[in-house]
């Protein structure tokens, strides 16, 4: 009898090195599917979905923020929360290339370079909140603490009121 070898994304490796607690989920997918989508498909509350957003500052720096899948991102917040006086994201075609990921598989944890990290600061009043896990069909669930560990984030207000 052969064993199925279980599929683990390198977020998952990076979170059971610090040894992190999380549940992952998997879904049918080709291609990339809002995360809306992603929370349908899993029965998620929305609430509890996140969002991995890439962005270029004034100075030509990266940036990354995650915000829940229903909430806009607000520009001129997330620029003072990371000390820039502008930032605006970038193009689909740039996220490999900047992140070592594609869209819908991106996110904060194991990214090829460390770039300064901000989580929305709702997330500090849930038990645990869900990113991709790296890859297109697989999400983490995590305390929001955990993610901040993992991938070096803070919290900031980040969405249009």
């Amino acid at each position: 009898m052969s064993k199925q070898k279980e599929v683990k994304t390198n977020v998952m490796r990076i979170l059971e090195s610090l040894r992190i607690p999380y549940q992952q989920y998997r879904y049918e997918c080709e291609e990339f599917v809002d995360g809306l989508q992603v929370a349908d498909l899993l029965g998620m509350p929305h609430e509890k979905m996140y969002k991995t957003l890439v962005t270029k500052g004034g100075t030509g720096g990266y940036y990354v923020f995650v915000i829940p899948i229903e909430g806009e991102l607000d520009l001129k917040k997330a620029a003072k929360s990371v000390g820039e006086k502008s930032v605006e994201m970038i193009p689909v075609k740039e996220i490999n290339a900047v992140t070592g990921y594609i869209r819908g598989g991106c996110t904060a944890i194991g990214m090829k370079k460390q770039y300064v990290t901000r989580l929305d600061e709702g997330a500090s009043r849930l038990p645990a909140l869900v990113v991709s896990g790296g890859r297109i069909g697989f999400q983490v669930e995590l305390a929001p603490s955990d993610f901040l560990r993992a991938s070096g984030a803070e919290y900031a207000d980040l969405l249009h009121a």
